[in-house]
């Protein structure tokens, strides 16, 4: 296998699961918050929880609507440059990946298509169960990919036919450690960065003095409350995480040379010759930034908890409102570290013990993967940048201009406008 192949096909695998992974975590803790907020909306009958679910779900869809065209982009590179993989070990992991794409693009999808254009047409019971539908939908997605993720680092429930692997044991591939705490700690991560986006977008409005103060206020507060919590979540299965990790991404990370030298030779003893130690620059530049950036939100969210207790903070103290705004991309931060972390400290192997990088890759010529690496990485810069636009522009609007849910009616006579959407 050429080297630079194996470098540019592992270049555009790590930008378009990254960049993916980004999407994934904002919609999986807006579909909550949503959910949530329907929820009082349908059973208070509270005109302001039902503007705040028209308005953070219209900026969920936009974000799951980009995201899902990344989710299918990313999909084709398992064909076009990880050949090798899917040959070797695709009878193990291949059915969590069919499940995840018949529920997140099948189910879910429907479920949301149904919540958007079914509003004032359903019974607003059955429609609060439709957003249940795609939040639940949305993690068994989230949980279905980790299950494939969960063998490449701990590869469990399997046997060896012919060379390649096949599936023995479902269950212990499905109770995988290695995925079950890896979603536990993805679900905290997705709620701990939806609250750093409510908290961010609502000081952006109360910072502009903004005229829906009490709609920012409340948001804010639920922004900020949900995040202390999220949190400690995400840190708990982050930190159980560390007890099973690899042992020489761990001797790695905490710089210990002498161990590192044990396990290459132990490596070479068991595999043969090789290079078995990952980039030490990025796998500990990445779990540092990670820490680093937990730690801040720590600080963060545990001030933002006790200043949202009082209402004249909430509304009159801008620096704060400045801070949560500049702290929007702090949980995208430690995601993305953490996922490098996650993956790069693994290699050389893709398979872990089992399946090397390089004879995953696909038999294809570096001009090609070159290719293929400027049009997969140019279409998911244009995505970012229309997420990026959107977002920002219906966040900016605020919630009396928001689309969704509107009725007949109300699109006809804007004068006829609810203050809040109806259940």
């Amino acid at each position: 296998m050429n080297p630079e192949t194996l470098d540019l096909a592992r270049l555009q695998f790590a930008l378009t699961a990254g960049g993916h992974f980004l999407f994934v975590a904002l919609t999986l803790g807006l579909a909550t918050v949503v959910a949530c907020l329907q929820t009082a909306a349908t059973a208070s009958g509270k005109p302001l929880y039902a503007r705040m679910v028209r308005f953070w779900g219209q900026l969920y869809v936009i974000n799951y609507a980009v995201g899902i065209v990344t989710g299918l982009v990313m999909e084709f590179q398992f064909g076009l440059s990880w050949s090798g993989l899917t040959h070797h070990a695709g009878d193990v992991f291949g059915s969590s990946l069919a499940l995840e794409t018949v529920i997140a693009f099948f189910v879910e999808s429907t479920f949301l298509g149904l919540w958007i254009f079914g509003w004032h047409r359903f019974n607003k019971w059955v429609h609060l169960a439709l957003i249940w539908g795609v939040t639940l939908t949305a993690y068994a997605s989230a949980y279905w990919i980790l299950v494939a993720n969960g063998f490449l680092n701990n590869p469990v429930g399997h046997r060896e036919e012919n060379g390649r692997l096949v599936l023995d044991n479902t269950v212990e591939v499905f109770t995988n450690p290695s995925a079950l705490l890896a979603f536990g700690h993805v679900m905290g991560g997705a709620l701990l960065t939806a609250g750093f986006f409510m908290a961010g977008v609502s000081a952006y409005h109360l910072f502009k003095r903004s005229a829906e103060w009490e709609f920012f206020g409340k948001s804010l507060r639920i922004g900020v409350f949900l995040s202390l919590p999220a949190l400690f979540v995400t840190a708990t299965f982050g930190g159980l995480q560390f007890v099973g990790m690899q042992p020489m991404k761990e001797a790695v990370f905490s710089a210990k040379a002498a161990e590192i030298a044990k396990l290459q030779a132990d490596m070479v003893e068991r595999f043969g010759p090789g290079d078995y130690v990952p980039s030490e620059a990025l796998t500990r530049t990445a779990g540092i930034l990670m820490l680093l950036a937990f730690a801040l939100m720590m600080y963060l969210c545990i001030a933002g908890a006790v200043l949202a207790a009082f209402r004249k903070v909430v509304f009159r103290f801008r620096l704060w409102h400045v801070v949560l705004m500049a702290a929007v991309p702090l949980p995208y931060l430690a995601m993305i570290s953490g996922w490098v972390f996650r993956e790069a400290g693994r290699q050389p192997w893709v398979v872990y013990g089992l399946l090397k990088t390089e004879d995953a890759v696909s038999q294809v010529s570096p001009g090609s993967m070159r290719i293929s690496l400027i049009v997969f990485t140019s279409l998911f810069a244009l995505l970012a940048a229309l997420n990026f636009w959107l977002i920002v522009r219906h966040a900016r609007r605020g919630p009396v201009e928001t689309d969704l849910g509107l009725d007949e009616r109300e699109a006809s006579n804007p004068a006829d406008a609810l203050p809040a959407a109806r259940y």
